[in-house]
């Protein structure tokens, strides 16, 4: 009897507190997914920049 009322007692405590679980995932996925695009985007801004002082490198050795 006093296993089945610890029991219960655990599990009114659980549902007391509140914890989005699903909520907290899809939050740190999105974050974790805008992190990556904006890396690819300075990855890529970066490449551009380089292409771009190459050609002009090519127009001054001309």
């Amino acid at each position: 009897m006093h296993h089945a009322k610890h029991r219960a007692q655990r599990r009114a405590m659980a549902r007391a507190i509140p914890f989005p679980a699903r909520e907290v995932v899809l939050l740190t996925f999105l974050m974790a997914l805008a992190a990556m695009l904006t890396g690819c985007n300075t990855v890529e801004g970066v490449g551009q920049d380089v292409q771009s002082g190459g050609r002009a490198i090519e127009r001054t050795a001309q």
